[in-house]
């Protein structure tokens, strides 16, 4: 019997039209209906970027192109956007009623690109998928039909450059933070990092340097293994794989030297005492902080959560839980993984957080259903003072059963988020921070 979704984490595939927003000067053009736009903007919020939310382009896709097929108004607007808009690369991106009707896009696709421009189309009909799988379609359609093409063969790799690929633009409200830091750490080891999103990457420029790399790193669980195994077979480009984000020092220097290990057997020639010390340094400024802290806990020892709920994707519900139990010293309880892990991922993940501890086991639902979590949670009873972890929908959970509440995922109304990120050694630190705000604030 079908289940009722309710209070959704993620969107339909088409959402993955802020994979593009994040790409600096690319546009995603929508041949869809106008709903479709809207409702990806009315999600993400804060996430127009150069030409996304309510000013990306589309056909606003109607009964009339149901009829007759939608291939002429979208040439016009793919013409029009180049009028109006200055960019390095478009997107098409494809709703349900233009793959129902079954409108030959890449026909369409095909007479701009053979001219020269740099326009590429994926298929994201909404029924297809969520926007965290197509995140990987749109990625992976970029690389084929844009970089591909402009891929010089005679170039040498780079034996220092390296493709990172984690934090899902947008869905990941911490991106831009978790990318800045990712690559400041690994830039910390000796590499050159490819982010390919943001503010703090080369844009277009960089993404036709994804060729040139000695190999890729990937930080999930699951969803972007399709990126990185395209580009196994496409360009000989083997993988280092970090299956949750890295949070506070003991994961991170875990990352970090299983970095340097992978790195030195694909002959990036790295001084790996440097690069060491520079673990050391991060480490040592970390615990320093830590330590300041001590008085503080001591004080407040009782009055602090002692245990918490995670509600999020299997990457932040894997590191978050690792992190809070070994660096914050709260203990998960029952914890929901709400990103639509495939079944066949669901065990490792399983796996994985078995391993945060040798003494208790963690509960762990899989379930895109933030009402049956919220259900579960309801019916929980911990002794001590709890806080959840989740989006804007379980702020009214948490005062009802007397918890804390951080918000770390989207849709995320309560909260503005810019620059802020959770992974790494200062990501670990500003979470610290942001746990002890809230529980601060309910002090009066």
């Amino acid at each position: 019997m079908a289940k009722t979704i309710e209070q959704q984490r993620i969107t339909c595939a088409i959402g993955a039209l802020q994979t593009v927003t994040a790409i600096e000067r690319a546009v995603p053009i929508l041949h869809s209906g106008p709903g479709c736009g809207m409702m990806v903007s009315r999600f993400f919020e804060r996430a127009t970027g150069y030409a996304g939310g309510n000013t990306a382009p589309c056909t606003n896709f109607s009964e009339k192109e149901v009829v007759f097929g939608g291939l002429d108004k979208l040439r016009k607007n793919i013409e029009n956007t180049y009028k109006v808009l200055d960019t390095d690369l478009q997107v098409i991106l494809t709703g349900c009623t233009a793959a129902i009707v079954g409108d030959d896009i890449e026909s369409v696709v095909n007479e701009f690109a053979s001219e020269g421009k740099p326009i590429v189309h994926v298929e994201t009909a909404g029924f297809t998928s969520s926007n965290i799988v197509a995140h990987s379609k749109v990625v992976n359609a970029i690389i084929d039909q844009f970089v591909d093409s402009r891929y010089d063969k005679t170039k040498e790799k780079n034996k220092r450059l390296v493709n990172l690929f984690a934090s899902i633009p947008y869905q990941d409200q911490f991106w831009k933070g978790n990318l800045f830091e990712l690559k400041y750490l690994l830039e910390g080891l000796g590499l050159q990092v490819n982010i390919l999103f943001g503010p703090y990457s080369e844009g277009v420029e960089e993404w036709k340097t994804i060729p040139q790399a000695n190999f890729n790193i990937l930080i999930s669980p699951w969803f972007g293994k399709e990126i990185v195994k395209n580009l196994e077979k496409k360009y000989q480009q083997q993988f280092f794989e970090f299956p949750y984000l890295p949070i506070g020092a003991n994961e991170t220097e875990k990352f970090l030297e299983g970095v340097i290990a992978f790195a030195s057997g694909q002959g990036a020639a790295l001084d790996e005492a440097r690069a060491k010390q520079f673990i050391e340094r991060e480490s040592k400024a970390y615990y320093a902080e830590i330590d300041s802290l001590a008085t503080f806990l001591t004080e407040f020892r009782y009055g602090l959560p002692s245990f918490a709920h995670i509600i999020g994707d299997a990457s932040y519900v894997l590191g978050l839980s690792k992190f809070l139990l070994h660096e914050v010293g709260i203990v998960p309880k029952e914890v929901f993984v709400a990103d639509k892990t495939p079944a066949s991922q669901q065990e490792r993940v399983k796996e994985i957080l078995k391993t945060t501890s040798d003494k208790k086991e963690i509960p762990l639902y899989f379930t895109p259903s933030g009402g049956e979590a919220q259900e579960i949670i309801r019916g929980a009873v911990h002794p001590g003072r709890g806080i959840i972890l989740g989006s804007g929908w379980d702020k009214y959970l948490a005062k009802e059963k007397g918890y804390d509440f951080l918000s770390i995922e989207n849709p995320s109304p309560y909260r503005l988020v810019l620059t802020t990120g959770y992974a790494g050694f200062k990501g670990g630190l500003r979470l610290i921070e942001d746990i002890y705000d809230v529980v601060l604030a309910s002090y009066k």
